[in-house]
């Protein structure tokens, strides 16, 4: 799993976790739709850092917590 997989995994994680509808999250982010879905569709190659924030502030958490996974913690390289 590379980090974009990992990104679009935690959102689509937390957004059922919430029981909150991806277009949800996005009006609550101040994300366009459209972006929110191409990161979860898997279409958005390098999701940035200050959309991933607005993600998190629309779901009531902070960076922190969104990257304090497992996932996030094991992933590999990807510079080699």
């Amino acid at each position: 799993m590379d980090t974009r997989e990992a990104v679009q995994n935690r959102i689509i994680e937390l957004c059922t976790a919430k029981r909150w509808p991806i277009n949800a999250v996005a009006n609550y982010s101040g994300v366009p739709p459209s972006t929110m879905k191409n990161i979860v569709g898997g279409q958005s190659k390098n999701p940035g850092i200050v959309t991933i924030k607005k993600i998190c502030d629309g779901l009531e958490i902070s960076l922190t917590e969104f990257f304090d996974t497992d996932t996030f913690r094991n992933l590999e390289q990807e510079i080699k």
